[in-house]
């Protein structure tokens, strides 16, 4: 995708103003079984949604590189990250701590073949996993954006 359809694409920051969105990494982690392609969801920690792996930047690392680590690191997938931003999508993460404010972010998404998974992994014991078609997988997930991206996912068209 180039960066003029990825800026073109709505991002729902639920009416907080320009700038106040942090920037994420988000991995969509994927098989190919029988033929088809299944995408991973992973559960979050606290309120059990569906959810993709995804992360805050990481300094010395492309964004692909910090969405491979997130896959690790909350889903136990191994694999290349590669280096096409599928989409962004808005979400709204919520203050854990008491009196911590919620905080809008922008998640841009990188596809991760799977290699390999893990069944010991260092969010294991915190989140559920599970394969899902693309379009199931769309219908899990709350983020109209993140639902879109799922949706459309080819993993023909990464070339």
């Amino acid at each position: 995708m180039d960066l003029k359809a990825i800026a073109e694409m709505p991002a729902s920051l639920a009416g907080h103003p320009k700038g106040s969105a942090r920037t994420q990494y988000g991995a969509l982690c994927y098989r190919i079984v029988k033929g088809k392609p299944q995408i991973l969801l992973i559960t979050s920690r606290t309120r059990r949604r569906w959810i993709i792996p995804k992360g805050w930047p990481i300094d010395t690392l492309s964004p692909a590189e910090t969405a491979a680590v997130e896959a690790w690191e909350e889903a136990g997938i191994r694999g290349k990250a590669k280096d096409t931003c599928l989409g962004v999508y808005g979400y709204l993460k919520i203050g854990e701590a008491a009196g911590e404010e919620d905080l809008p972010c922008v998640v841009a998404v990188y596809p991760i073949k799977a290699k390999s998974m893990a069944t010991k992994y260092p969010e294991g014991k915190e989140r559920r996993r599970k394969w899902f078609s693309p379009k199931k997988a769309a219908r899990k997930v709350a983020e109209p954006e993140l639902r879109r991206i799922l949706q459309d996912f080819d993993p023909a068209k990464l070339g």
